[in-house]
């Protein structure tokens, strides 16, 4: 059985409990440990994954098990914590959520991180865990931007935090611009997924010039199209006479569904024509909650 601490005792009471000097030391065991021997957390992200990121992840933690080992600290393989395709301008992260309870429950007394946009891109973010980690009793460390405690210093972290989201919104409106100019040039397919009658190029799926035409999807497509301009034809008709005919859905079911059938007659894809931007996103104007502001989803 193990106990705080990590102690296995060796002469137990005769009822199975701890004696009064065996909790002595395990209690003088953990206080030592908890003083003396620095518990010390590696945070890395990167926002999306690729093969030029991986090595920018591992060059993350190359660099910060390097800082930490000039300190004469050894660190876990269990206490780094990495957050790969995950951007820096939310919260929602999976390591950085295990971090955070790990740091509550007392588990580190001290995080290292590259710098302050590696923990968050968004300065109200990166106050709102600096103050979190503050109240747990741990120590925030940046290897490229030390952070100290005179206001000059954290005026630079304000600018720096107030800099860096600058850029993520300059590069996203970037990023923004240019994909409508590919896709005004022909150079870019809008498609998340191949619409069925086609097949994508693996390695380049959003490349327009490696899209072939599959040959038994699109004969049913074809098929689709002849069957619904016949007279009195209708989607519930189109349904059944692919189902007598033992033709699978584009998901592999047996049965096709009618959004399935609409959608694939409403979809400009078939006459040579692809739209980007159609849709977007726009906050609710109604109120979904009485204790929620409108547009705030519940």
């Amino acid at each position: 059985m193990l106990f705080p601490g990590g102690i296995v005792p060796t002469n137990s009471c005769s009822n199975g409990l701890l004696c009064a000097r065996q909790m002595k030391a395990i209690f003088l065991r953990r206080v030592y440990y908890r003083r003396f021997v620095m518990r010390t957390a590696i945070y890395v992200r990167v926002s999306t994954v690729t093969h030029s990121q991986q090595h920018t992840i591992e060059e993350q933690i190359n660099r910060l098990r390097t800082s930490l080992l000039s300190r004469g600290e050894t660190p876990a393989d269990g206490h780094i914590f990495r957050d790969e395709g995950r951007s820096g301008a939310t919260l929602n992260r999976p390591a950085l959520d295990r971090l955070r309870d790990g740091a509550r429950l007392g588990d580190y007394d001290h995080i290292l991180v590259t710098s302050p946009d590696r923990l968050a891109r968004n300065y109200v973010h990166q106050m709102v865990l600096l103050e979190e980690f503050e109240r747990a009793g741990c120590r925030v460390e940046f290897l490229d931007q030390p952070l100290g405690d005179t206001p000059h210093e954290h005026l630079l972290l304000q600018i720096r935090g107030a800099v860096a989201e600058y850029e993520r919104t300059l590069i996203g409106e970037r990023m923004r611009r240019g994909r409508l100019a590919r896709y005004r040039a022909g150079l870019l397919l809008p498609w998340v997924q191949p619409v069925y009658g086609y097949l994508l190029d693996a390695e380049h799926p959003r490349d327009p010039a490696g899209v072939r035409v599959h040959e038994v999807q699109s004969a049913v497509v074809r098929q689709i199209f002849a069957w619904y301009l016949e007279d009195g034809a209708s989607l519930s008709s189109v349904v059944n006479r692919l189902f007598v005919h033992g033709v699978a859905s584009p998901m592999g079911r047996p049965r096709w569904r009618h959004t399935t059938v609409r959608f694939l007659l409403r979809n400009p894809a078939y006459t040579g024509t692809l739209y980007a931007g159609r849709s977007r996103a726009l906050r609710s104007r109604g109120r979904r909650c009485a204790l929620q502001p409108i547009g705030q989803a519940s």
